[in-house]
């Protein structure tokens, strides 16, 4: 008798996301290290520090761009952002420009989110009810049965609104602490040393209150999905209601 096949090993699925750590590490807690531990004249210098530290998330961007094969609208303002504070770096602005810069990054991208309701597509259907986690079609299909297609366009566009809001947050915090904590004049040891706090601080700062913000904003709009369709949430997520 022939013996049976060996079945094959199963292969875990790669992880495409990047891991977290990795990701806090290369654009906060590096950067922030070598601007506040090597800018002195007896290591890299203030200029060579400020290149080096900047070098690290453009990498890391860079990398993620190869790695995906698809450009990212978030990862692109990123890229274009550590661009400008290179560029601001090398020209020797004052400081003032720095904090503009820092808070025209997540004000731009709150009126994207605006003007993106303009369109066929709003910018929030991408992020939040992206098709491979949200059944769009099972909710689509409930949508038409009971005739609540305008109470959710409303629902979607009220959270659109909040979801800019949280972009503008960003761009107040942004400013107030580039405000607060850069004083002394670029391209010095204690610019860069500023520079590196700043890094370090805009993690718990200001990247957890618009994290806590953006997660009220999906709660709001997964909760309206529900109570408008009836829908379980199982019914709802992918994969989920088989």
């Amino acid at each position: 008798m022939n013996q049976p096949a060996p079945a094959m090993p199963t292969q875990k699925p790669q992880n495409s996301n990047p891991n977290m750590l990795v990701n806090i590490a290369l654009n906060v807690l590096v950067p922030s290290v070598i601007l506040t531990k090597f800018s002195t004249p007896e290591r890299l210098g203030p200029a060579l520090a400020f290149w080096v530290a900047l070098a690290f998330p453009l990498a890391f961007g860079l990398w993620e761009f190869i790695r995906s094969r698809k450009a990212n609208f978030f990862s692109g303002f990123g890229l274009l952002n550590v661009a400008l504070t290179g560029g601001l770096g090398f020209l020797s602005l004052d400081v003032f420009w720095f904090a503009v810069k820092e808070a025209a990054f997540p004000l731009a991208l709150g009126l994207a989110v605006l003007v993106s309701t303009k369109t066929k597509i709003p910018l929030i259907q991408n992020l939040l009810l992206n098709e491979s986690v949200i059944n769009m079609g099972r909710i689509k299909e409930k949508l038409d049965q009971t005739g609540k297609q305008q109470e959710f366009d409303t629902l979607l566009q009220r959270s659109t609104l909040l979801f800019a809001v949280s972009f503008f947050l960003s761009a107040i915090l942004n400013f107030g602490l580039a405000r607060y904590l850069l004083k002394s004049p670029t391209g010095t040891p204690e610019f860069n040393a500023e520079l590196g706090q700043m890094t370090a601080m805009s993690f718990p700062v200001i990247a957890l209150p618009v994290l806590v913000f953006t997660g009220f904003v999906f709660w709001y709009l997964f909760s309206g999905i529900t109570r408008i369709t009836a829908l379980s949430k199982e019914e709802i997520l992918v994969n989920q209601g088989k």
